[in-house]
C-alpha cells in the first residue's frame, strides 16, 4: 500500500525549523528524470546510483616513469612501452622502459623507478634509451608491485560509486567521464526567475537621494545556481499591484523568487498580486531574525513562489529557510547535513525567534561577526557560516547547527 503524502499546510509566523520542513515538504516531488551529455550535466544532480562501466584502470598501469621489470635484477633490456600503445610480454629477467600510465607488459613484476636504475655500462648516472644492455637497480630490488597500479584498484565494473541524489560537480564530471560514461541520468534543474520589486532601487553607479543600489541581484543568481537552479532570468518590476501580478501569473518558472513587497507597507503588493494570480500560502511569515516577514506559496500549475524580505540579510535568511529547502527537494537532493560546533564566544539571541547570526570560525570555534542588521551585508562577506541561534541565545561553549553561506 503507498503511503498517502501529505499536502503542505498554510502555517502563519511558523517557528523557523517547521518553515523549512514546510518548504522541504513542496518540494517533495523531485523535477523527472532525462539523460545529458557530460558536457551539459553540471549543475544538475543524479537522479539515478553512478556505476562503473569499466575496471578503473582498466588494465594494470605503471605509477612511475622508468622500467618495467620482470623478476629480479640485473635485467636485459628489450625495448620501450609508451602511454596509448599496446605492451608485449616480457620474460623473467628482461625489462623495458615504461612512461607513467603506459600499460603494464604481461610477465612484468614492478617498476623501477628511473632514478633508481642504470644502464650497465656507464657508471651510476641515470640512463635511458632502446639499445640493448644490462639494467641495474641502485639500491634495493624490486619487490612485487612496486609503482604499479593494479587493475580495478579504484573500482570494478559494475560497482556503484556515487548515489542518486549527489550534485554533478567537477570532479564528478571527471569520475564520470573515467569509468567510461558519455552521459549522465539527472534530474531536471527547477527554472527559476527573479523578480526583484521596489522603485527605489538602482542597478549601477552611486545611488542618488532616495534610492539604493540592488544588493540581491549580484548576490542571488550564482547562489541559486549553485543550489540546482537554472536560472531563466532577473527583472526589477515597480511598485505596481497589477504589473507583479501579471509577472507573477505569467512567469514560466518553476519557482519565482521575489525580493521585497512581504510586509504590509504602503507599498508591499505581494499578498495582494499572489491572491490575484491565483497563489495560495503555505508559509506567512517566521520566527526567525532576520527575515521574519518572509513567505513561500503555491502557484496554478504546481509552481512556487519564495518571497524573501528586501532587506539583504534578511532575504539570505530566507533563502536559507525557503528557497534552498525547495530547490534542493525539486532538483532531488537530500538535504544538507548542519554538523555542530562550538560556540567560542556567547552568541546573542532573539527572545522569542530563531536568530541567523553571521559567524566566523576561530581556535576555539565560532564567534559571532559584527554588522549582522538585517539591511547589511558587511558581517555577512566575512562569515563563514550563519549560526542557528535559538531563542534566548547560546552560552559560551554551547554547541550551535551552522549553515552554509552564499
Amino acid at each position: 500500500m503507498t503511503e498517502a503524502v501529505p499536502t503542505p499546510q498554510h502555517l502563519r509566523d511558523c517557528p523557523w525549523p517547521q518553515a523549512r520542513r514546510a518548504a522541504r515538504l513542496a518540494g517533495r516531488r523531485p523535477l523527472p528524470a532525462l539523460d545529458v551529455a557530460l558536457a551539459d550535466a553540471l549543475g544538475h544532480t543524479l537522479a539515478a546510483p553512478l556505476a562503473a562501466l569499466t575496471d578503473l584502470p582498466a588494465f594494470d598501469t605503471s605509477a612511475m616513469d622508468g622500467w618495467a621489470v620482470s623478476g629480479p635484477g640485473p635485467w636485459r633490456t628489450a625495448g620501450r612501452v609508451l602511454a596509448g600503445q599496446p605492451a608485449a610480454p616480457i620474460a623473467d629477467g628482461e625489462a623495458v622502459e615504461i612512461a607513467t600510465g603506459a600499460q603494464l607488459p604481461p610477465g612484468a613484476t614492478g617498476v623501477l623507478r628511473r632514478e633508481h636504475g642504470r644502464l650497465a655500462p656507464g657508471g651510476t648516472a641515470p640512463v635511458t634509451g632502446t639499445a640493448p644492455g644490462l639494467l641495474h637497480a641502485l639500491g634495493s630490488s624490486v619487490p612485487p608491485g612496486q609503482d604499479v597500479r593494479p587493475r580495478g584498484q579504484e573500482c570494478r565494473r559494475g560497482e556503484p560509486l556515487l548515489p542518486a541524489g549527489t550534485p554533478v560537480t567537477p570532479a564528478v564530471l571527471g569520475l564520470a567521464a573515467a569509468c567510461g560514461h558519455d552521459s549522465l541520468t539527472v534530474h531536471r534543474r527547477p527554472t527559476v526567475e527573479l523578480l526583484v520589486l521596489g522603485d527605489e532601487l538602482v542597478e549601477s553607479g552611486l545611488p542618488l537621494a532616495g534610492l539604493v543600489r540592488d544588493a540581491l541581484g549580484p548576490l542571488l543568481p550564482p547562489w541559486l545556481r549553485a543550489s540546482g537552479a537554472e536560472l531563466l532570468g532577473r527583472r526589477q518590476v515597480r511598485d505596481d499591484l497589477g504589473l507583479l501580478r501579471d509577472a507573477v501569473r505569467h512567469s514560466p518558472a518553476d519557482v519565482v523568487i521575489t525580493t521585497g513587497g512581504t510586509a504590509a507597507g504602503p507599498v508591499d503588493f505581494l499578498h495582494a498580486a499572489l491572491a490575484e494570480a491565483g497563489g495560495r500560502l503555505l508559509v506567512d511569515g517566521v520566527c526567525v531574525r532576520p527575515g521574519h516577514p518572509m513567505l513561500l506559496a503555491e502557484l496554478p500549475g504546481g509552481r512556487h513562489l519564495v518571497g524573501l524580505p528586501g532587506n539583504p540579510l534578511a532575504a539570505v535568511a530566507g533563502t536559507v529557510t525557503l528557497a534552498l529547502p525547495l530547490l534542493h527537494g525539486l532538483s532531488g537532493r537530500p538535504t544538507p547535513v548542519a554538523l555542530p560546533e562550538t560556540a567560542a564566544a556567547v552568541l546573542p539571541g532573539h527572545p522569542t525567534d530563531t536568530r541567523l547570526l553571521p559567524v566566523v570560525r576561530t581556535e576555539r570555534g565560532v564567534a559571532p561577526l559584527a554588522f549582522d542588521g538585517p539591511a547589511m551585508l558587511r558581517g555577512l562577506a566575512l562569515a563563514e557560516a550563519l549560526a542557528v541561534v535559538p531563542p534566548g541565545g547560546l552560552p559560551s561553549g554551547a554547541r550551535v547547527e551552522l549553515l552554509a553561506t552564499p
